[in-house]
């Protein structure tokens, strides 16, 4: 697993399964790697930050290693910055042996931060 995926999994809480869809919370610090460059004196959290995150979610929800296949979607709304908590929802839209489909919602304070659709394949 690489190093940033290693970290964003560290600053996931809560995170719940109610049959339907996923839900996680992350926040993150200053001194988090993907702000790093991203913007100097202004850190925002990046779009990869944010499939990432979508993909420890389903590692730990299903117990499987998931591999992005494909970004279908990805729609940015607001940014986000350190210590700004952001909740993840992740449905799966459709799913077959080979694949799933995901979709998901990302808030901050009630507030949409970004939508984005991804295929996975799991392994393992």
């Amino acid at each position: 697993m690489s190093r940033l995926r290693k970290e964003i999994k560290l600053n996931m809480s809560g995170l719940r399964d109610d049959g339907q869809e996923l839900t996680a919370q992350f926040s993150f610090s200053k001194e988090f790697s993907g702000f790093k460059g991203h913007f100097p004196d202004k850190p925002i959290f990046p779009g990869v930050c944010k499939v990432q995150a979508i993909l420890c979610i389903l590692e730990e929800a299903t117990r499987k290693k998931p591999r992005l296949k494909e970004i279908v979607s990805a729609k940015f709304f607001k940014p986000i910055t350190y210590n700004e908590e952001i909740v993840c929802k992740v449905r799966r839209v459709s799913e077959s042996s080979e694949e799933a489909l995901v979709s998901t919602l990302i808030t901050s304070r009630d507030k949409k931060i970004a939508e984005i659709k991804i295929k996975v394949v799991f392994e393992g």
